[in-house]
């Protein structure tokens, strides 16, 4: 049952929209997650979903180009977007006064962006100096989440880079970005949410005002993601002109959350005990503070971009920077150790409890922030249908038991991994990799 706080409820023309009143709140949030993110683009067209994030801020019927971040700052606010795997959001948290002018806007270029080739001859440029910026021209950028995707799967929708190739980006069309538009960016195919302060009966009478007339327009098929988990250990090297010191990146299958939320959840405890409980952790303690370190930092992962923001298949991960000394064998040789220990004992009583205890406070304190409250809320309904997990999680992450870790543990094998090494690219002559790496 939903908590007494969340609505739902359902337009005409399919948008599905999320209420979920907070007392004590001076301040609104709204979202707009679309059901399709990278891993909707067609062959051919990688980066296609977030440089079509980028031009839904290009103007719209109404709403000149640059007008939407005004209209929002001039009332307080701020406004952003993000491309997910399977979603892409529009968020803003104004002031609860400026709720109208934020469904104004929404509503607005949800009916007609200005898809325009001049627009689009931008943004290609703008995505693509992002990419310069974050993955090109930085030490260990975009390491792991464009490059491991590639070797542990093996369809396109899940293997290829989301960030996009230059060339695919260059040979975008208007009329691609229009049927793009058309599939992808119907009301059906959409979740509006608001949250904070906000009644939800008035609440409800704008956003039928404001999104009614929005045309309706069939919702896309779902792409396949379905394949098969690895059933060897794959490798692969990734050279990177600018990192100081090599790093490693393990990628292995979760658990579908669909089918088997509890399992998803023992792994997101699982990375607290390996890395996320601080000197305390056992990667931590044993890679980094024991008496002959291996590594500089090492973390594990739920997903590529955090846990619970996408479907199946998703990736748990564990990265470490190390120094050229320490062979990719022997890093790898801890990890597993600590993994086939955990599987066979468990963890300690007092880990578990340090465990659950950290994972729960984390998801209270990271969801305590209205905007994080929001855009969890609107991902959660547009993957999975249950806004209501925001609520869950912290009392279902508490309840994880020591025979659920286990479990977790033993499901992260050496032989269904892919194991992805990357070389710096500077004198490999002055540090010589040890054999067996």
């Amino acid at each position: 049952m939903p908590p007494a706080n969340l609505h739902r409820f359902t337009l005409p023309n399919g948008l599905r929209v999320v209420l979920y009143p907070i007392s004590g709140v001076p301040a609104v949030g709204v979202s707009v997650h679309y059901d399709v993110g990278f891993r909707s683009e067609p062959r051919g067209r990688s980066g296609f979903a977030h440089l079509f994030e980028h031009l839904m801020f290009q103007g719209s019927e109404s709403v000149a180009r640059t007008e939407h971040f005004g209209h929002v700052q001039a009332a307080g606010g701020t406004a952003n977007g993000s491309t997910h795997q399977d979603y892409t959001d529009f968020y803003q948290v104004v002031p609860s006064a400026a709720l109208e002018r934020v469904l104004f806007l929404e509503a607005d270029r949800m009916r007609a962006p200005k898809l325009t080739e001049d627009n689009l001859r931008t943004q290609v440029n703008v995505v693509k100096e992002e990419i310069r910026l974050n993955v090109m021209n930085k030490p260990y950028g975009g390491f792991p989440w464009t490059v491991l995707p590639g070797l542990l799967f093996g369809t396109y929708p899940n293997a290829h880079n989301g960030y996009g190739d230059f060339t695919d980006l260059e040979q975008a069309t208007v009329d691609e970005c229009a049927a793009f538009f058309d599939r992808y960016y119907a009301p059906g195919n959409a979740v509006l949410t608001v949250a904070g302060d906000v009644d939800p009966d008035r609440a409800a009478e704008l956003i039928h005002r404001h999104f009614h007339d929005v045309p309706v327009r069939r919702p896309p098929v779902p792409v396949d993601l379905s394949e098969r988990a690895p059933e060897r250990e794959l490798r692969g090297d990734h050279t990177d002109p600018h990192a100081p010191m090599p790093a490693t990146a393990v990628g292995y299958r979760m658990p579908d959350p669909n089918r088997d939320l509890d399992g998803y959840l023992a792994h997101m405890v699982l990375c607290v005990v390996l890395t996320g409980a601080g000197e305390s952790s056992r990667l931590r303690r044993r890679m980094i503070h024991g008496s002959s370190p291996l590594v500089t930092d090492v973390s594990t992962g739920c997903g590529l971009f955090g846990a619970l923001e996408a479907r199946d298949p998703e990736t748990f991960l564990c990265v470490a920077t190390h120094p050229w000394e320490t062979a990719t064998d022997r890093f790898l040789e801890v990890l597993d150790h600590e993994l086939a220990t955990l599987a066979t004992q468990g963890p300690t009583e007092e880990e578990l409890a340090r465990a659950t205890a950290l994972s729960s406070a984390g998801t209270h304190r990271k969801y305590d922030m209205l905007l994080a409250r929001t855009r969890a809320l609107g991902a959660q309904e547009v993957l999975f249908g249950k806004a209501e997990l925001v609520d869950e999680l912290p009392g279902r992450l508490a309840r994880v038991s020591a025979r659920d870790l286990a479990r977790a543990a033993a499901s992260l094998r050496p032989d269904a991994r892919a194991v992805l090494s990357l070389r710096p690219a500077a004198s490999p002559s002055l540090h010589p990799i040890p054999s067996g790496s």
